[in-house]
């Protein structure tokens, strides 16, 4: 079973033929597929295209990128929408959610105060309602990772697209949290990834495309655009790596994505 844990399907990208990208996924063997939101202006798209395909799933949150045009009800409208939503078996984490310090703008003073409050807001959101999160973990590791000891034993998920230490990857792995990993795995030079990728058991690693970003090392220009179905190639690529077979890895990671986000059983049964 293949489950690409983080895909953002509702972007304009897709616009033109995200039926036939939705296709090409079931046809590469994916079952489900997890569609997080990045604010209150696609609460409903990732909501409606989760119900429109099989296997569809979402999260609803604020992406840390956005955080500086939220408005000041925001956070009240999330989780308005996060208890209309618990009931709805498509309705999977909080999510997207995290910290960016990679982009500077945002990476410190004010900015960097309002990513910080927002996120411990959704954290605090998701303990309450019992949810996993789907995390930012963009040269934000080890902030992310204070806020997450506070909740020590009650919050778990994913740290999407992991690219940090060794050190860090344990502190996720002993919090509960799976790595996600996808296209940047698939680059030889990204060393440390591979690292993680190679030598992690299964049980803490999930696959996932953030497309329609992050395209793997086989899409090239001048169309690099990512797709669902291209975790099926992440899979292979990542057994390659540890001398295993894309089944084994496949049902590994399918394995740990039901665990770290329980709400996804019922939608690939």
């Amino acid at each position: 079973m293949l489950i690409d844990t983080h895909c953002h399907l509702d972007a304009q990208e897709f616009d033109p033929d995200r039926t036939q990208v939705i296709a090409q996924a079931a046809e590469a063997g994916v079952r489900a597929v997890v569609i997080p939101a990045i604010g209150r202006g696609n609460f409903q798209a990732v909501r409606d295209l989760a119900h429109a395909m099989p296997g569809g799933a979402y999260a609803l949150g604020i992406h840390p990128l956005y955080v500086g045009a939220a408005w000041d009800d925001d956070l009240a409208l999330l989780r308005h929408a996060v208890e209309a939503a618990m009931d709805d078996p498509r309705f999977v984490a909080i999510g997207e959610i995290g910290l960016d310090f990679f982009v500077k703008e945002i990476a410190s003073g004010e900015a960097r105060d309002k990513q910080e409050r927002y996120y411990a807001a959704q954290l605090d959101l998701a303990v309450e309602f019992g949810l996993p999160v789907l995390l930012h973990v963009r040269r934000s590791q080890d902030i992310v990772l204070k806020h997450l000891r506070r909740h020590r034993g009650r919050l778990g998920g994913i740290a999407h697209a992991f690219n940090g230490s060794e050190q860090q990857a344990q502190g996720f792995v002993e919090l509960g949290f799976a790595l996600g990993i996808g296209g940047a795995m698939t680059f030889p030079r990204a060393l440390q990834i591979r690292r993680h990728a190679q030598h992690l058991g299964l049980e803490h690693l999930v696959l996932e495309t953030d497309a329609p970003d992050i395209p793997p090392a086989w899409l090239h220009a001048p169309d690099r655009r990512n797709t669902p179905a291209q975790v099926a190639g992440v899979a292979q690529a990542l057994a390659e790596l540890r001398g295993s077979d894309a089944m084994s890895v496949a049902a590994g990671t399918a394995a740990t994505a039901l665990r770290v986000l329980p709400r996804l059983v019922p939608v690939v049964a």
